[in-house]
């Protein structure tokens, strides 16, 4: 890797071990495996298939399953041509997912066999929608996908694609209660791998478990580490113990998980536990780590590397990392509660949110970040892109934070009342936005509240005029949102505080539950 240069676009490295390592395993799903010489012909046969449905530079195609190495191929084969990739949950209730689809202006898309029966009751209002292909877990017969790239010509990068062209975008819950589309460049995703590979270096014979979602930043960003390094990646379709298991068992034995993977190994019994010692590499991030369970995970696995990432889907994923020594250090206890240091050719401010002014060193303040990793916008949205990024490059972060003379970066508080639950990024306006259609709601405010197993979990305080149960409540928002965003529990007041300008006090709120407890000490 030594004498390797960066590459510029994303189907690069793929090529390269096509070329000098054909043989060696590319991927592995369930009990299908290719070559990095067999998948980067299906990489440019997908290519070829885009190109003959008409996807050339600028345009937009969407993948909607659960993990599939073809989200992957997708993404390359769409980069190569200088499309992108809008990766969509696939927990997203119908009228969020008509929403986000139409958002994306995607012409393509390619939707799991699971997921095909939803796409096709909304299907008259995909507007931008031209091609609908199904892929199947298992490549079975029937296969539309399979079947269309066996049919394609294989097509190469087109000549007049750019490294700043958006390679992939990803949505994320806003403020305003709708997504918003994140644009990542191929340029951004490339300075994502470079800059974040510290703690991830492989060794011979190594593989990588790909397990947390595409969807998510941490999946289809964290995928790339391999690729980059060519060494073996085993996708998981699932994040459950059984399919994780089975990857261990395949010789994965590095990956990134969310915290409450970990709660689940430790409460799975002794063979549980001894299974996932065969891990070199445990990171960890998109939610808190309880201090606890931490140190639970430390002393079950002392011969496991731990690493916290600490980042942003704007940001490609990882702007700051604690790395494995700093987990170990005995004199430094204090600072496993941080999110670590910057990961090169990074920046941190931590600005007055009020003045816009630096604050002193180990003062809290909005943490702000630059780095060449940073988003090139929203997608159709100057107006809020303008409002995240200044004119000199500084994305604003809305969380509020500090960094310590050690250049260690503390994550304190958010700005924007966003949930993290299990790794899932929850806004509590869009909660309180469905909440507030049920007839007996006149007031609701929406907070997080710790949890031992998923960090905080979201509870809905609501006051009533007519007749509504708690359980009423949960189930009307059931029915309108993804499983995950809904609120767990519900407080009935009399009613909300608010300040003098009628804003509601969520700190107010908050402040029972987290009564001596913070993000790091749930």
């Amino acid at each position: 890797m030594s004498g390797l240069p960066d590459p510029r676009f994303l189907d690069e490295r793929t090529a390269h071990w096509a070329k000098t390592t054909p043989d060696v395993e590319a991927m592995t799903y369930f009990d299908r495996t290719w070559t990095w010489s067999q998948w980067d012909d299906r990489v440019r046969r997908l290519a070829g298939a885009l190109k003959e449905r008409g996807i050339g530079r600028g345009d937009v195609v969407a993948f909607l399953d659960k993990n599939h190495p073809a989200c992957v191929e997708l993404t390359l084969a769409a980069a190569s041509l200088g499309a992108a990739n809008a990766i969509i949950n696939f927990r997203l209730a119908a009228d969020e997912l008509d929403y986000v689809v139409n958002d994306s202006d995607a012409k393509l898309l390619i939707v799991g066999k699971e997921l095909k029966p939803t796409v096709d009751k909304i299907r008259d209002k995909l507007t931008h929608v031209e091609h609908v292909i199904e892929v199947t877990p298992e490549g079975e017969d029937g296969d539309e996908y399979e079947a269309m790239l066996a049919a394609a010509t294989p097509t190469g990068r087109g000549e007049d694609v750019e490294p700043d062209d958006v390679a992939i975008i990803m949505y994320s819950s806003g403020t305003t209660g709708r997504p918003k589309g994140v644009e990542l460049t191929q340029a951004n995703l490339i300075a994502h791998t470079v800059n974040a590979h510290e703690g991830f270096e492989f060794d011979e014979g190594d593989k990588n478990m790909v397990s947390m979602p595409l969807f998510h930043v941490g999946g289809s960003s964290y995928v790339q580490f391999g690729l980059h390094d060519g060494v073996t990646s085993v996708m998981t379709r699932e994040v459950d113990g059984m399919s994780l298991a089975g990857a261990i068992l395949k010789g994965a034995n590095r990956t990134f998980l969310v915290p409450a993977v970990l709660a689940k190994v430790l409460d799975s019994g002794e063979d549980a536990v001894k299974l996932f010692g065969a891990l070199k590499t445990f990171a960890y991030g998109a939610s808190p780590m309880p201090l606890p369970l931490l140190r639970q995970a430390l002393e079950a696995w002392p011969n496991t590397d731990f690493m916290q990432a600490y980042g942003l889907t704007e940001l490609c994923g990882v702007i700051s990392h604690l790395l494995p020594e700093a987990h170990r250090d005995p004199g430094k206890e204090e600072r496993l509660s941080s999110a670590g240091t910057l990961v090169p050719n990074a920046e941190v401010r931590v600005v007055d949110p009020d003045t816009l002014e630096d604050v002193a060193t180990g003062e809290q303040g909005e943490l702000w970040f630059r780095s060449p990793q940073l988003m090139k916008g929203y997608h159709n949205k100057p107006e809020a892109t303008a409002e995240a990024i200044t004119d000199d490059g500084w994305f604003r972060t809305g969380d509020i934070g500090r960094v310590d003379d050690g250049g260690y970066i503390f994550v304190e508080d958010r700005l924007k009342d966003m949930i993290i639950s299990g790794g899932e990024n929850i806004y509590s306006i869009e909660v309180e936005r469905v909440l507030a259609e049920h007839p007996a709601v006149v007031d609701v405010a929406v907070i997080g509240v710790p949890d031992d197993k998923w960090g905080e979990v979201v509870k809905a305080v609501v006051q009533l005029e007519g007749e509504a149960s708690e359980q009423d409540l949960i189930t009307f928002a059931r029915e309108r949102l993804a499983a995950y965003k809904c609120p767990k529990s519900v407080d009935i007041a009399d009613e909300l505080p608010r300040n003098p300008t009628g804003k509601v006090l969520k700190k107010d709120l908050r402040k029972p539950y987290w009564e001596g407890r913070d993000r790091t000490t749930v």
